[in-house]
């Protein structure tokens, strides 16, 4: 298997990641032929899947807009997977030229292709870390010089915490992160669901021959990652019923979105 000229070496391009396959889902290049095969397993266990990927990159830029609109000026993005159109840094500073962006991410592939398209740009940048050891993420985003902790930060969790097995305890990862961060920062979560289609979520988990674990969740586990933050309205809900802006928003039928969403605020 040949080894593009972008990818870095030691990346065992053998085995599908889960940013690459939401590369591919969003049709997007940067991706190998195993996280293609992988994506393509997904759309025929549910065709729909792609809709699922769309619906939850608008999500990500309605909870970008709602929290510049609500006065952040920082974002932490952790998981952010590989920049595509629409990603966060050029939302938000479409918006305000002087809000910085840290994007994060466990692939090399996503940081190293994050750090080729944000070269120039002095107030964005991608660092390597992993989401299970938030005192290390945390270190090495201060190292970087974009996030302080000390001042309202918008954290992004935005389709990533369903790639935690319940034994990694995701809920407790948030709250880590919600102690780190200031007084009037956010968080935006989504995550994959199965409260309501249940039997595409079955399909997934137990077809699925990808090796890459996804756990879905259902309303209440969820809601329960949002413990310690203040709700924002309308609350935990499918994918495009978060505040949609409009009808281009709605790439998911409402009562079939695979996934749920909500932004919480820390007091």
């Amino acid at each position: 298997m040949d080894r593009p000229a972008w990818a870095p070496e030691g990346v065992d391009i053998t085995r599908p990641s889960p940013a690459r396959m939401y590369d591919a889902l969003l049709g997007g290049s940067h991706n190998f032929e195993i996280d293609r095969r992988a994506a393509a397993e997904g759309r025929r266990l549910v065709p729909d899947l792609p809709r699922l990927a769309l619906s939850n990159r608008a999500f990500l830029r309605r909870a970008v807009r709602f929290l510049i609109d609500s006065g952040i000026r920082q974002f932490l993005d952790i998981g952010s997977g590989i920049p595509t159109a629409g990603n966060v840094h050029e939302v938000a500073q479409a918006l305000d030229p002087s809000v910085r962006v840290l994007y994060v991410d466990i692939d090399p592939v996503a940081v190293t292709h994050s750090a080729t398209i944000l070269r120039g740009n002095d107030r964005a940048g991608a660092i390597e870390a992993d989401l299970r050891k938030p005192d290390e993420l945390l270190t090495r985003a201060r190292a970087t010089g974009l996030i302080d902790l000390d001042q309202p930060v918008g954290l992004l969790l935005v389709a990533v915490l369903h790639l935690l097995q319940d034994e990694e305890r995701p809920r407790d990862m948030v709250a880590a992160l919600r102690d780190a961060v200031a007084p009037g920062s956010y968080v935006a979560i989504s995550h994959l669901s199965s409260a309501q289609r249940p039997d595409a979520a079955t399909r997934i988990h137990e077809q699925s021959t990808s090796g890459v674990g996804i756990r879905f969740r259902d309303r209440a586990a969820i809601t329960e990652m949002f413990t310690g933050w203040q709700p924002v309205d309308p609350g935990v809900v499918e994918l495009p019923l978060w505040r949609p802006e409009s009808e281009r928003d709605l790439h998911e039928t409402p009562g079939r979105s695979l996934g749920l969403a909500g932004v919480g605020y820390k007091a």
